[in-house]
């Protein structure tokens, strides 16, 4: 099993993962956190309510989010090729991927936000703060640490997704498991990307939550 070909294809597995893991997260993060910004602050209780555009935004979130990654994968085939040039490989999944993580990523922001508490808002508008003073320096600022716990839960949940993909050659660990462990039943190297993908998910989650404890002011 433990071949320099094994071995290598391991290690690009573990390459292209990262990549695609990295490259949704943080192009979904670039749309989903100033979507779910703005979710949190037109809701009916937020600083700027605006009932139209939040149910806008409410609506199309939840219907993205109720369509499971494999069929929102398939669908957007047509759209990943006119993109990528392929529908195949690490780069071409990256973009149902984003797709995926960025109602996930806003609907994690908009709940961290919706935690701040009211009192701070309250100070901040009676000190003549504006409403983008108080979204960049009272109500991310409070909500640093859950935004951080949540960063770490998309990155898990968009791992997970990546190893999905490799049902239709997305790259990756989930395409080696896929390949080698479903198709030629090679279980020894099925187990092998699971036990990575395991690994990967808690350094993720382990990073995540000690600077989330290293950032919380309250400690």
């Amino acid at each position: 099993m433990w071949s320099e070909e094994v071995v290598n294809m391991l290690i690009l597995g573990i390459g292209e993962t990262l990549y695609m893991t990295g490259a949704a997260t943080i192009v979904g993060y670039v749309f989903g956190l100033p979507m779910g910004v703005l979710m949190a602050t037109t809701a009916k209780d937020g600083i700027k309510p605006n009932m139209a555009l939040y149910k806008g935004m409410d609506i199309l979130a939840n219907i993205t989010r109720s369509i499971p990654f494999l069929i929102l994968l398939i669908l957007m085939i047509p759209f990943t090729r006119a993109v990528t040039g392929k529908s195949y490989g690490s780069t071409a999944t990256i973009v149902p991927l984003v797709a995926a993580a960025i109602p996930f990523i806003a609907r994690m922001v908009e709940a961290s936000i919706r935690e701040v508490d009211a009192g701070v808002i309250e100070a901040a508008r009676s000190m003549g703060a504006g409403t983008f003073t108080i979204i960049c320096k009272v109500l991310l600022v409070e909500a640093r640490t859950s935004l951080i716990m949540g960063a770490t839960i998309a990155l898990g949940t968009i791992l997970g997704y990546s190893s999905m993909a490799g049902i239709v050659g997305g790259g990756g660990l989930g395409d080696i498991a896929i390949r080698y462990g479903y198709y030629r039943y090679e279980t020894d190297i099925m187990l092998v990307t699971v036990v990575l993908l395991i690994i990967l998910v808690q350094v993720f989650q382990t990073s995540g939550s000690k600077l989330s404890v290293r950032l919380d002011k309250r400690k």
